[in-house]
């Protein structure tokens, strides 16, 4: 594990991005002004964001040596067309993936933030203000036919720089015993734009019963650093991110505290799969997130050839969710085998943590142990921890359970067998490529759901428990067939 506070420079140029400062000096109308003391240096610079504007402008600024904090506030003509994000890069440059250079990020959630050796706001990595050019990043999100004028107030003061951060990352083991645990993985604190602490986090995560959670912060990692402080014998936080691409947003779960995972790339770009390596090299998996969301920006358009998971079940369920079930079940029809999953997207209280969850089977409550099992299928999706499902296929003396492939004779009889508890009142489908093979009311607490096929009429099984007005309680990854060759 790499020491978060000595990342590895891994450095490339970004032609779209030089071009962008390029262009704020020539053509945003940039300006700057100032005022001095012995320990305090104040820099006012506006511009103006056309709305043709690259999806990143880079803002330059000086750091004189003696610096040993800086605050940066920023202001502009705000409304519901006009949406400016704000991060920043010290002077180991902004280069597409320069883990060197970033220095932290707050998309449109604050307007102002500071960084000194020893503490940052939210969302920034703390460490030690080094001199030279520094840049601000801003990210029009929206810009409207009238542009978007913007000021930034820089101050940098010289005074007494405190200890050092010590970075105190989460423990990744906490029991060696077998068994179904679950947990939220997509879920933000006030290191992005949730509304959380880490602490708050945590003990909402104790409210619903949760064994882990997988806070997925937008663009930053920098609450990967602190987890420690909040840890409990009883919860395992696993790192993660959200990279936010204009093209839609996908989860990096399993990242080592302080791996930062860019998001400044499109489709044509041909950059995602270089991003996805990172996350896999640290034994990591990678999400497409709610690929239908309405928001600007936030469906998923980079395809699915490359990531590990989809998310089809995000929060409160929609119609947005059901376009995502159906979107998952058509790519396991054409031969992709992506698993499932779903999170409650929590940013606040209006948001329960664990609605949905993740029920992921493994060999122990640890890291190294969750993420196999989460990223090969070997789960299910629940609304709550009163939901429980299991899910087997048998073909003879072969049977395989959620996420596993039994393998049989094309003329074998198989046997699905479907296990539901706590969905009493719901109705339970199971589903094969074909569509949907049997479907069950429930009218117990504890209900068995079975179906028999034959073999060669079965690529996959899997299952949906659905409330009387059709919202999911339930969603299992598939059974795989994998039809033997007589000899």
């Amino acid at each position: 594990m790499t020491n978060p506070t000595q990342r590895p420079l891994r450095r490339r140029s970004v032609l779209r991005a030089a071009a962008a400062t390029a262009a704020l000096g020539a053509a945003s109308g940039l300006s700057a002004a100032g005022s001095s003391s012995d320990d305090e240096r104040t820099k006012t610079i506006t511009g103006r964001i056309e709305d043709d504007a690259p999806d990143w402008v880079y803002v330059p600024f000086e750091v004189p040596a003696g610096v040993t904090e800086l605050h940066v506030e920023y202001e502009y003509n705000e409304s519901e067309e006009n949406v400016l994000d704000i991060g920043v890069f010290d002077p180991d440059g902004y280069d597409l993936g320069n883990v060197d250079g970033f220095r932290g990020w707050s998309g449109g959630a604050r307007s102002e933030f500071s960084i000194s050796r020893a503490a940052a706001t939210p969302g920034y990595v703390p460490g030690p203000i080094e001199s030279g050019t520094w840049h601000v990043i801003l990210g029009p999100y929206k810009v409207s036919s009238t542009g978007i004028d913007y000021e930034l107030t820089i101050t940098m003061r010289s005074v007494d720089p405190g200890p050092a951060f010590e970075p105190d990352p989460a423990p990744t083991a906490l029991n060696d015993e077998a068994g179904w645990y679950r947990g939220d993985i997509h879920l933000h604190t006030v290191h992005s734009d949730g509304q959380y602490t880490p602490s708050e986090v945590v003990s909402r995560a104790a409210d619903a019963d949760l064994d882990f959670v997988v806070p997925t912060d937008h663009n930053t990692p920098t609450a990967n650093l602190v987890w420690g402080e909040h840890a409990r014998s009883d919860l395992l936080v696993i790192n993660g991110e959200e990279p936010t691409t204009r093209a839609g947003h996908y989860s990096a779960i399993g990242l080592e505290p302080g791996q930062w995972i860019d998001w400044r790339y499109l489709p044509e770009d041909d950059q995602l799969p270089r991003f996805v390596e990172e996350v896999r090299d640290v034994g990591g998996f990678t999400v497409a997130q709610h690929p239908f969301c309405p928001y600007k920006g936030c469906d998923w358009r980079f395809g699915y050839e490359h990531v590990d998971t989809i998310e089809v079940w995000n929060g409160p369920w929609t119609a947005d969710d059901d376009r995502s079930v159906e979107l998952w079940d058509e790519l396991l029809r054409d031969g992709l085998a992506i698993p499932a999953v779903g999170g409650s997207d929590s940013h606040g209280p209006d948001r329960d943590l664990g609605h949905p969850q993740m029920v992921v089977r493994a060999p122990r409550l640890a890291v190294d142990a969750i993420l196999p099992e989460l990223k090969a299928g070997r789960s299910y999706v629940a609304a709550s921890t009163d939901v429980a499902l299991r899910m087997s296929v048998r073909a003879g003396r072969d049977r395989a359970e959620i996420g596993e492939t039994v393998e049989a004779a094309p003329d074998a009889r198989l046997v699905t067998r479907l296990r539901v508890v706590g969905a009493a009142s719901a109705v339970a489908t199971l589903h094969t490529q074909e569509g949907t093979v049997k479907t069950k009311p429930l009218s117990e607490d504890r209900e068995t759901v079975t179906v028999s096929t034959r073999a060669d009429e079965v690529d996959y099984v899997r299952a949906e428990v659905r409330d009387s007005e059709g919202a999911m309680v339930a969603l299992t990854n598939p059974v795989f067939v994998r039809r033997s060759t007589p000899a």
